[in-house]
């Protein structure tokens, strides 16, 4: 019987120490939150958690389309230019 329950002390303990706690998923959303441009909280109103990841996950994917557009942009500029073959090419693959 013993071994019965500290084996299940064991199995609680370990889910415990690779849980993330409320109180920390709530600090880390408070943080994030903090960083998007689009929902900085104004005094102290407080996003829900899910409106946090949404629009966490708009602003990673306008980031990324901002990336392509400026890294298209640059390849056609480079396309253009008298640069010498060797450094335009160093360029191109730093992109890719």
């Amino acid at each position: 019987m013993s071994s019965r329950r500290s084996s299940r002390s064991r199995q609680s303990s370990s889910r415990n120490n690779n849980s993330i706690s409320d109180d920390q998923i709530t600090d880390l959303v408070s943080k994030l939150q903090q960083l998007l441009p689009e929902i900085r909280p104004r005094r102290s109103n407080k996003a829900s958690a899910s409106k946090v990841l949404q629009e966490t996950c708009n602003y990673i994917r306008n980031l990324h389309r901002e990336v392509d557009d400026l890294s298209e942009r640059l390849s056609e500029l480079l396309a253009t230019t008298d640069m010498d073959n060797d450094q335009a090419a160093i360029i191109r693959s730093l992109l890719m």
